[in-house]
């Protein structure tokens, strides 16, 4: 099944027409013709059903004929974590967590951050792949790059969790959260947290996490601390 994105469509629109790029995509790549049923979101929790009535290479035309509204979740899961040094590395992370279901992302600028600045255009239409790949009506909520002081200057809801490298005390994720409540959890750059970020966390009311006995790449630690809220929001 082949899921588009159209931002702009609301439950009052009956006919839209796709831009070039993807009207030739459709046409062209996809093969579509007149009377094609086509599945699109809006990434606000709509699922439309259309039916193509003008397979135009430049201009395809649609018209709506079934429009479901699916329930958001009842937690919300914000994932803080800090660029890694490849971007590609990252673009997964990104990736993997919106179609395991992460509602919220804020790229932080550490003090041992080896990335500085990312291109949040490109990643964007990473998540809006990602989207569309699982097929979720939902599209995560992409943040621009801040620094990490910036970041806890900011109100936060719910749960609030750090993990780190470091040696102390940690309970597992896994007995920390709690069914939809609300989760903010910061991962840290390769050379993980500074000392003084992580007591600036902790006079936050950040409580620190373990993710399992094996020391993990920052794009992999953020996508257990995902796997685990969202397995344990969905069982």
């Amino acid at each position: 099944m082949q899921l588009f994105y159209n931002p702009r469509l609301d439950s009052s629109v009956s006919q839209f027409t796709f831009s070039e790029e993807e009207s030739k995509h459709i046409t062209k790549v996809l093969r579509k013709k007149e009377g094609d049923i086509l599945n699109i979101t809006n990434g606000k929790g709509y699922w439309f059903e259309a039916k193509i009535i003008s397979a135009d290479m430049k201009k395809c035309t649609a018209e709506i004929f079934d429009t479901t509204k699916i329930h958001p979740t009842k937690h919300w899961l914000h994932m803080a974590v800090a660029p890694t040094k490849l971007n590609d590395r990252f673009e997964w992370f990104l990736e993997k967590a919106t179609e395991i279901g992460v509602n919220e992302i804020t790229p932080i600028i550490c003090e041992r951050s080896e990335r500085k600045t990312i291109k949040i255009e490109r990643m964007r239409k990473v998540v809006q792949a990602g989207m569309k790949q699982s097929l979720q009506t939902y599209l995560p909520k992409l943040n621009e790059a801040i620094t990490y002081k910036e970041f806890m200057a900011e109100p936060n809801e719910g749960l609030h969790f750090i993990a780190h490298c470091q040696d102390g005390e940690k309970m597992d994720l896994k007995r920390r959260v709690a069914p939809d409540k609300d989760v903010t959890i910061l991962i840290g750059p390769e050379g993980d947290f500074s000392k003084s970020e992580i007591e600036l966390a902790y006079e936050k009311g950040f409580l620190p996490i373990s993710l399992g006995r094996n020391r993990l790449r920052t794009e992999t630690a953020a996508i257990v601390a995902c796997t685990i809220v969202t397995t344990i929001n969905n069982g």
